[in-house]
């Protein structure tokens, strides 16, 4: 079913009182079906995205993250949380300067740039999560249910899968449930180009889009991108990692590329 182009009259009436105006909208939604983000315009050039969430665990982890961790980015880095409604399931968030990587062409040396900034930021959202308590166990319980989810992909892949790649991902999963304990952290959860920013006029990246951010191990963050930019540019893992300030231990070497094999 295709998404409406404009948002509901009642959430679309929500946004304009936490404006405190009536904005003009145009669609800014990812092409795919779950997708509805709308771009809420003010006199003055002044802009806002409403995001409405396509499940209320994505609600609650995007608001979870907007509230506790994504204001350690920094200004201009990431969205900042104007208004929410749980009954809507809807954000209502700042625009951040620049546009997806994805959807731009650059140079080399602003990639590798881009990349280091990224890194740089996951950092600062990597430490800024609470781990205590119950959010330490779900963080170490995190790489236990990424194995046990692959059991899952393969039923819903069914005949498309030979024998040989089911015995392969159910051995790249052990490979992860014998893995030691690895560096825990709150995550963005999907990190890759379609989510970093980057502002040619600034020369700044920030992140968006943090509907699956929670506690892991740190090293997920870094899957997306090892399985699609980083596959034919070690110049972009080498700057993102040194944004972030450390290279991946060994273990979590292991467990990236048992990701990577897995995934293909």
């Amino acid at each position: 079913m295709t998404n409406p182009k404009t948002p509901a009259p009642a959430l679309l009436a929500w946004a304009s009182r936490a404006l405190g105006a009536q904005p003009s909208v145009q669609d800014a939604s990812h092409p795919r079906d779950n997708s509805r983000v709308f771009q809420l315009s003010l006199p003055g050039d002044i802009r806002f995205y409403l995001k409405v969430s396509p499940r209320p665990l994505m609600y609650e982890r995007e608001t979870l993250a907007l509230r506790h961790a994504v204001p350690a980015l920094g200004a201009g880095r990431a969205p900042q949380l104007r208004a929410s409604s749980a009954e809507h399931l809807a954000l209502l968030l700042t625009a951040v300067p620049g546009r997806p990587l994805k959807q731009l062409t650059l140079t080399p040396a602003e990639e590798a740039r881009a990349h280091r900034q990224g890194g740089t930021l996951l950092a600062r959202l990597h430490a800024a999560g609470d781990l205590s308590g119950p959010r330490h166990a779900e963080a170490e319980q995190a790489l236990r249910l990424a194995a046990d989810g692959a059991e899952q992909h393969l039923r819903e892949a069914g005949n498309r899968v030979t024998a040989a790649e089911q015995k392969l991902v159910r051995d790249l999963a052990e490979q992860l449930r014998g893995l030691p304990p690895l560096p825990l952290a709150f995550i963005h959860g999907d990190a890759w180009d379609r989510n970093i920013v980057w502002s040619k006029d600034l020369g700044q990246a920030g992140w968006i889009d943090f509907e699956r951010a929670r506690f892991a191990a740190a090293v997920q963050d870094f899957v997306l991108m090892a399985c699609t930019t980083w596959a034919d540019r070690p110049d972009l893992r080498a700057a993102c990692l040194q944004g972030y300030g450390r290279d991946l231990t060994p273990d979590e070497q292991h467990a990236l590329k048992a990701w990577r094999r897995s995934t293909r």
